[in-house]
């Protein structure tokens, strides 16, 4: 599965916010076989966003190093 590099985490939320606007308009349109591959790309986007989130967030268990205090 591809990952995606955390420092780009702003990427899929574009990529998500460009979809609905291109189903926003492929439904405009009438063009209803586009709206729904764009809304398959869609959930896709979201559920990778998900899985960033989520890894995030997730504890490894590592502990931190922190520095001695004097």
């Amino acid at each position: 599965m591809l990952q995606v590099d955390p420092r780009q985490h702003s990427r899929p939320g574009e990529i998500t916010e460009n979809l609905r606007a291109r189903i926003t308009e492929a439904e405009q349109r009438g063009w209803l076989g586009e709206a729904q591959g764009l809304r398959v790309s869609l959930d896709a986007a979201q559920a990778k966003l998900a899985s960033l989130d989520k890894r995030s967030r997730t504890d490894l268990g590592i502990p931190a190093v922190r520095p001695r205090s004097h």
